[in-house]
């Protein structure tokens, strides 16, 4: 087999980093009465937000949890082998859990959400296939609709997972609206970095967008 030229190797970055872009741009399409009624749920919640995920879906799961807590949603990270072995002890009346899978036909996370769902709030699923075993379980299912070119060979989970992340990311800054969490109190919880050094500059700004 003959090793790719350089023309070829660059175009086949470009293939990936296009189907990337088509797999988020593919994420408008779940936003629709089902991520609304997601997104009131967790604005609502008096609780915290449970995010789990198998996979590569455990890893945007996890950035996930951070981020909602960012925006003023508490939130943490349980991975469901984690949650079976005694871990959804930590669920309460109050809570809420969020489940992410493509496939939504993982063993293990969808034993979680079994239990889980009887032990918390209610139960958000975000998956590609909404005739799964784990949307059936869901009280609220938004569905990614993403192009069958999305993940590299079909296989790993990358342009799917990076639509995933871009609801997750709209729930974050969705319910930081509706929970009136100004950037005032982010900023305050974030005083490290180029985040906390930039603060003062930061809200100088924000506040000159929103007068202007």
């Amino acid at each position: 087999m003959n090793s790719p030229t350089p023309t070829e190797i660059l175009e086949c970055a470009r293939r990936v980093v296009r189907a990337d872009g088509d797999a988020i741009a593919s994420a408008l399409d779940s936003l629709d009465d089902s991520f609304l009624s997601a997104a009131q749920a967790i604005a609502q919640c008096t609780g915290k937000v449970l995010v789990t995920g198998s996979g590569t879906s455990g890893i945007i799961a996890d950035r996930a949890a951070h981020l909602l807590s960012v925006g003023g949603t508490p939130a943490f990270f349980l991975p469901p082998a984690r949650g079976l072995h005694g871990g959804l002890g930590v669920l309460r009346s109050q809570d809420i859990v969020l489940a992410l899978s493509k496939g939504g036909s993982s063993s293990d996370l969808n034993e979680f959400c079994k239990r889980a769902r009887t032990l918390c709030r209610c139960l958000i699923v975000i998956t590609a296939d909404p005739a799964s075993e784990l949307a059936q379980l869901a009280h609220h299912c938004v569905r990614l609709t993403v192009p069958d070119e999305a993940d590299l060979g079909g296989v790993l989970a990358t342009g799917s997972s990076l639509a995933a992340a871009a609801v997750t990311d709209a729930f974050v800054e969705v319910a930081r609206l509706l929970r009136s969490y100004d950037w005032k109190q982010v900023l305050l919880t974030h005083p490290m970095g180029a985040v906390g050094r930039d603060a003062e500059a930061t809200l100088q700004r924000l506040s000159a967008a929103k007068d202007g």
